[in-house]
């Protein structure tokens, strides 16, 4: 997709393309607009091309080589590096005189096993706002050859020109737009490229502010901070959020990723003033065993942790996405199952159970001898062993955080989940073993129609653990806030008779007969 409208020069020529293969189009790159942003004298001559991981790459090249461009700036990332290699070998095979740059994370580490690299003409490591410009201006100037790797030093924050008024009004429209109050993080967790990413530094507050004011009068309503720790510096983060709260508008929406232990009152008040479901706080808890912790280099309050987001669950209307990583060094299968059952007791609206990846760079590789830590050598890097955790236990585990992202954290099932773990079981347990016969019974993990997961459900609440009341508190989920579903055919057979229990909005328990 083309999100640039810069003119062309006579002969069709654009002589950069900035371009990036996007994992979904929802997804505008921030990065590409940054280096758009910074070119100077250079940036009419410049425009932007965005594709999605879904295309072809013979389709991708061929539109790249259609601007005949001198200078193609490609971002890597994980989710994109294996096709941007193939379009990148069918760019130098076709056009060899085209200058290939790539840059991003994944490409800024361990430089030496990439076969990407032997295509490219060079690679910018780092931030490479100021650099790209700078070498792009010595290329088309044809002066002294560059080397193949550059190393972007950290750029000064007050010369980065912001980027937001690269996005067009299609992005304002239909995009996720992503915004950055800061830079790095003070936290040294091991399996996270932002534990490099030292020190913290913050663009000057009132002019950053002065660019959402821009966004806003655009029309812009959404917005995502990718600020790593967007409160570690409390008087900024409150002055942002006052910023927003004094300008609200129905329809607007804030993502934020907070540091869970450091939410003081003041900060905690801010949020309580915002509209219910306005603000998604991302919570990075990853793990409640502290050895593991220790392991990993990561420091929290466990204690202020699930006092902050019981406080936010009881007190204010923000959405909570909480983080754990399966496959940490240390974590045993029962370790990890009491912490996600801690967290589940906390009832966050989201629970993302992700796979630990060995990002390149990262000094989780420090633990690979002592704890038999196996990755698979594919992007995203996910581990497929250790010492603790046997493959066929991992692929348990990654069934169990598929299944649980379609039913728990879709919303679709709020009531009639928790009937898996009722009268004090274990969430963690009763899920598993649950996802286990989900996964014998469907024989897949994707492409499972929302009404047949429904009926799984159904099938097991009451097949399996003896349930009574489902179908009714089934129906509720399915037919929550006057949404219009397709009916429930397995419910359809006739007469059911029903004791609904009492669950978790206190119903009282009755038996009564009713027809669908």
């Amino acid at each position: 997709m083309e999100v640039s409208t810069n003119e062309e020069g006579t002969d069709g020529r654009t002589d950069i393309l900035l371009a990036t293969i996007n994992a979904r189009y929802i997804h505008a790159s921030v990065g590409l607009r940054y280096l758009l942003a910074n070119l100077g004298e250079m940036r009419e001559r410049a425009r932007i091309l965005e594709f999605e991981i879904k295309q072809k790459p013979l389709e991708i090249a061929s539109e790249l080589l259609r601007h005949k461009p001198r200078i193609i700036g490609l971002g890597v990332y994980i989710w994109n590096t294996a096709l941007t290699a193939e379009v990148v070998a069918i760019l130098k095979r076709v056009s060899p005189e085209t200058v290939v740059i790539v840059g991003g994370p994944e490409v800024s580490y361990e430089l030496d096993t990439q076969p990407l690299l032997d295509w490219v003409d060079h690679v910018i490591t780092g931030e490479a706002d100021l650099k790209f410009a700078e070498v792009c201006r010595e290329i088309l100037a044809g002066g002294q050859k560059l080397p193949k790797i550059i190393v972007a030093e950290l750029p000064a924050m007050e010369r980065v020109q912001f980027p937001y008024a690269e996005y067009t009004e299609e992005d304002l429209a239909h995009r996720v737009l992503y915004v950055e109050a800061s830079r790095g993080c003070p936290f040294t967790c091991e399996f996270c490229l932002s534990s490099l990413d030292v020190p913290v530094r913050g663009f000057v507050l009132e002019r950053f502010l002065s660019e959402l004011e821009a966004l806003m009068a655009r029309g812009a309503r959404v917005f995502k901070f990718i600020d790593r720790t967007f409160n570690l510096n409390i008087n900024t983060s409150r002055a942002i959020l006052q910023f927003f709260l004094d300008r609200w508008v129905d329809g607007m929406f804030v993502h934020f990723e907070m540091v869970p232990d450091r939410m003081p009152e003041p900060l905690l008040a801010l949020v309580g003033q915002f509209p219910k479901g306005a603000v998604q706080l991302e919570v990075g808890i990853q793990t409640f065993d502290e050895e593991t912790a220790k392991n990993i280099s990561r420091r929290q309050n466990y204690v202020k942790l699930e006092q902050n987001i019981r406080y936010l669950r009881a007190h204010t209307g923000v959405h909570i996405h909480a983080d754990l990583i399966v496959g940490l060094p240390g974590e045993t299968l029962e370790s990890f199952g009491r912490g996600f059952d801690r967290l589940v007791s906390m009832a966050p609206q989201e629970i993302q159970v992700g796979m630990l990846k060995r990002l390149r760079g990262t000094p989780i590789i420090r633990h690979d001898r002592e704890w038999g830590m196996v990755y698979s050598p594919h992007p995203p890097y996910e581990i497929l062993q250790n010492r603790l955790l046997s493959f066929e236990t991992l692929q348990r585990l990654r069934r169990f955080a598929r299944f649980w992202d379609l039913l728990a954290n879709s919303g679709r099932f709020s009531e009639t989940l928790p009937l898996l773990w009722s009268e004090g079981a274990s969430p963690f347990e009763r899920f598993l073993k649950f996802s286990d016969w989900l996964g014998e019974r469907v024989g897949r993990q994707h492409s499972i129609a929302l009404v047949s997961l429904a009926e799984h459900l159904f099938l097991y609440l009451t097949t399996q653990l003896n349930q009574i009341g489902v179908a009714e508190v089934l129906r509720g989920d399915w037919f929550r806030g006057g949404i219009k579903r397709e009916r429930l055919p397995f419910l359809e057979t006739g007469d059911v008779i029903e004791d609904i229990p009492k669950n978790r909005t206190g119903n009282i328990a009755s038996r009564q007969k009713r027809h669908v």
